[in-house]
């Protein structure tokens, strides 16, 4: 018996070693600062290279990749997108510019609609906060200009205009610059929505539109 309880008090001792105090922050936050984090943490291609990674992996993924160098560009271009897609019934978050609009769609926009309501569009156009080189990702923050989440995530098709300052070339770049940006709630997509199931058959549209087209804006 007195081995036994050796060995348990041993235990005990390593369990209460391994769960400081609450009051023991400074000490918990001082090694987490020690972690060696040997990974890259700023990008170094210049802005065109950047741009290019960017599109090589959204057409990887999928996605349409459409560009327009000016404000004047953008309505044709996106018309032109949507046209192909064969939809005509759009959303637009509240703050969407009315400038950027094509003519020739019908466009609504979300005043809180019910989620029975943008079921029935065809698709939304939003803009984004940031987007990801290197994993070809567009980041959402439910801002201005991309609306609530329900927005991005019912319609089964999505124009994401992408502004060519907005890429960074790698996460912890973007990450970085969403942690000045406050607290809403953040979307991370890479490509059209798509996931696998045990059998490994790919499904598309299961959590987020299956259909993307990203307009890069220079």
């Amino acid at each position: 018996m007195p081995e036994a309880n050796s060995a348990r008090e041993e235990i005990l001792a390593h369990i209460r070693s391994s769960n400081p105090p609450d009051n023991d922050d400074t000490r918990l936050i001082q090694e987490w600062m020690a972690i060696r984090r040997p990974f890259r943490r700023k990008g170094q291609l210049d802005p065109e290279d950047r741009l290019q990674l960017f599109e090589d992996r959204l057409n990887d993924y999928g996605a349409g990749v459409h560009h327009a160098i000016s404000q004047t560009e953008l309505p044709p271009v996106i018309a032109a997108a949507i046209q192909a897609r064969g939809k005509r019934k759009m959303l637009v978050p509240p703050e969407f510019p009315q400038a950027w609009l094509p003519q020739t769609i019908e466009v609504i926009r979300d005043n809180q609609l019910s989620y029975d309501a943008l079921d029935q569009c065809d698709g939304v156009i939003t803009g984004c906060t940031l987007a990801i080189a290197l994993t070809g990702t567009i980041v959402l923050q439910s801002g201005p200009m991309e609306g609530r989440r329900a927005l991005t995530l019912i319609p089964d098709y999505q124009v994401c205009v992408v502004r060519a300052n907005q890429i960074v070339e790698f996460v912890p770049e973007a990450l970085e610059e969403l942690h000045a940006m406050g607290t809403r709630p953040i979307t991370f997509f890479s490509g059209p929505s798509a996931t696998s199931d045990i059998e490994m058959t790919r499904i598309k549209g299961v959590h987020g539109p299956r259909v993307l087209d990203a307009i890069i804006f220079t």
